[in-house]
């Protein structure tokens, strides 16, 4: 849906100023000596849009998935443009035809007649800048979070800033006995697979990874949306779920099924941009620190997920969920008790 709206306004803005161009090539030129309102082009806008942002998600993530991976670089945006370069004669060749059926007026639609048209090229540049742009927001948007990212735009965490978040440590079991099994390479697929099925769920549950630490990764959300419908648990044992699901694939390319562990907590922290040459944003509180010690529990008390209790008490978990406390214990490192609860699936 955001690859599809994006690419609409980029097609309505290119009309736009078409439109009410002075000097109009001949070609697909948006001409008021037409005498047609602007509101019949931009709904043509609306159409380009619809069809080049769904087949751009569509390339994006056949590439990401079949093709990257496996390329270098380079071929990989030689494919895409390649790719791109036909999908776009075809739409525009399509939306053509689709005007002077709709608009009684006459288009160059020939074979071959992108190959001579300035607008055509025209449009080519354009939507190679505009591409450019959106996967510039894509990569900023994966990495900082799209609620992140906006405000760093505008320098909201310039200055330290108080927030409450839910943290969710989720880390894989007994890493180091299979990395000696798998190897580097085979084990470094492994981790890949995991949080590439992480990866495929996280924005259901409007959740944001803070950071990938080796075979862990930290999981942040708003306070309020993570206790929502209990999010922060759901989310959790939807990705068991989904890797119990493709038992069968981990089996026969690992030669077992990954098991994950995980803890919950949250509370007030502060959140600040740091660094210069590789700017991020950084968590500093106490919350962050306890959410870690409550996941090195899992082990010891043979529980795959952990919480606090000042947050399990504001969950509703009674009809879906078994919740058993563990009992206030001293974590490593602090000196106050902490109460545990243990849960699991009803």
């Amino acid at each position: 849906m955001q690859s599809i709206g994006f690419w609409i306004v980029v097609f309505c803005i290119f009309i736009f100023i078409r439109y009410f161009a002075l000097n109009e090539e001949q070609g697909l030129v948006l001409k008021p000596m037409y005498d047609i309102p602007i509101t019949e082009w931009l709904h043509f806008g609306v159409i380009g849009g619809l069809i080049i942002g769904f087949f751009y998600a569509f390339v994006e993530a056949i590439f990401e998935r079949y093709i990257t991976p496996k390329t270098y670089l380079g071929l990989t945006i030689v494919l895409k443009s390649i790719t791109y370069l036909i999908l776009l004669i075809l739409s525009l060749s399509f939306i053509t035809l689709l005007i002077e059926e709709s608009l009684d007026i006459d288009l160059p639609n020939e074979r071959g007649w992108w190959q001579t048209s300035k607008i055509f090229w025209l449009m080519a540049s354009y939507f190679l800048l505009a591409a450019i742009i959106f996967s510039f927001m894509r990569m900023a948007i994966s990495h900082f979070g799209r609620g992140m990212f906006f405000k760093m735009l505008i320098g909201t965490y310039r200055k330290p800033s108080e927030v409450d978040k839910i943290f969710m440590f989720l880390d894989l079991k007994s890493s180091t006995s299979m990395a000696e099994k798998l190897g580097h390479y085979k084990y470094s697929q492994l981790i890949q697979d995991c949080f590439f099925d992480l990866n495929s769920i996280i924005s259901k549950y409007d959740t944001e990874i803070y950071q990938y630490v080796g075979d862990e990764v930290v999981l942040t959300w708003n306070y309020n949306t993570g206790i929502n419908k209990n999010r922060c648990v759901k989310l959790f044992f939807e990705f068991v779920d989904r890797l119990h699901e493709k038992a069968d694939y981990y089996n026969q390319k690992y030669g077992t099924v990954p098991q994950f562990k995980a803890s919950l907590h949250g509370g007030k922290l502060m959140i600040a941009e740091v660094g210069f040459v590789k700017k991020e944003m950084a968590y500093h509180g106490d919350v962050i620190n306890t959410t870690a010690r409550i996941q090195g529990e899992c082990n010891k008390y043979n529980q795959q997920l952990l919480i606090s209790k000042s947050l399990v008490n504001k969950l509703d978990l009674e009809n879906d969920y078994i919740t058993n406390e563990i009992g206030s214990i001293i974590l490593k490192g602090k000196q106050k008790e902490v109460s545990i609860f243990s849960i699991n699936k009803n």
